[in-house]
């Protein structure tokens, strides 16, 4: 696991479904005043913050064009919006809480955000300043674990943490089966190998070309973000290593 004397750049992912808090649908504005509190504490480890986030708590686009026969390349776009709602949700706490933020698309929309341009990106970055990058690649058929891959690839990141309701990877559903398997190590080829649905296989394959390690935790446990930063072993840690 990254030294937090080695975490220059970060990027942090969350899950649309983190935002619900308990709610299975919408914004639970105490969550993200939560979320908030603990991205504006790792300020102090003198890293740069980059975010994304997810849509499912809003509208998932691949779920709507498998179960309700809504067209794939607009229930993709759908999606995509959702994750602007959800950043500009998150830039308001921010700043709210006087931290500098900045909502940058990849769908044009000026009126509400930034267009998604890297070095204004890099810029902001090395001023200190919050990124978060909303409406995933901008196409259709990319899931937004391959817009955060792609976005920590084009910054340099250090490192992507993707934060989700589970404490990291286990080879099968922990909440279904008690006897799951947890990883707390493994390379990038055996999550490709074993499909693992943490996140898809564009997304690994980014990482792994790019050598970026991905730390994937329960971010609902308050400290999760700030003990990875200290050194602290949390969630599981997938990289050009070997599997535990």
């Amino acid at each position: 696991m990254p030294k937090n004397n080695t975490i220059k750049r970060v990027l942090i992912k969350f899950s649309g479904e983190v935002l619900a808090g308990e709610n299975r649908f919408g914004i639970d504005i105490n969550m993200v005043d939560k979320i908030t509190d603990e991205i504006i504490s790792l300020q102090k480890f003198n890293s740069e913050i980059a975010l994304v986030f997810g849509g499912g708590n809003i509208f998932r686009g691949l779920n709507a064009a498998r179960d309700h026969k809504t067209d794939r390349v607009k229930g993709d776009y759908m999606g995509m919006l959702a994750t602007v709602i959800n950043a500009l949700a998150v830039q308001e706490s921010l700043v709210r809480k006087s931290a500098k933020a900045r909502v940058m698309s990849a769908i044009n929309m000026p009126d509400v955000a930034e267009p998604m341009i890297i070095r204004d990106a890099d810029e902001y970055l090395k001023n200190g300043e919050i990124v978060i990058f909303s409406a995933g690649t901008g196409r259709p058929f990319f899931s937004t674990d391959t817009g955060a891959a792609l976005r920590a690839a084009e910054i340099n990141a250090d490192l992507l943490v993707k934060g989700t309701k589970v404490d990291g990877v286990y080879d099968k559903d922990p909440v279904k089966y008690p006897d799951a398997k947890f990883f707390s190590t493994l390379s990038y080829s055996t999550a490709i190998e074993k499909q693992l649905r943490v996140m898809d296989t564009t997304a690994f394959s980014l990482c792994q070309d790019n050598d970026i390690p991905i730390i994937i935790c329960n971010m609902t446990k308050p400290g999760t973000i700030e003990k990875i930063f200290t050194g602290e072993k949390v969630g599981t840690l997938i990289s050009g290593g070997k599997d535990d």
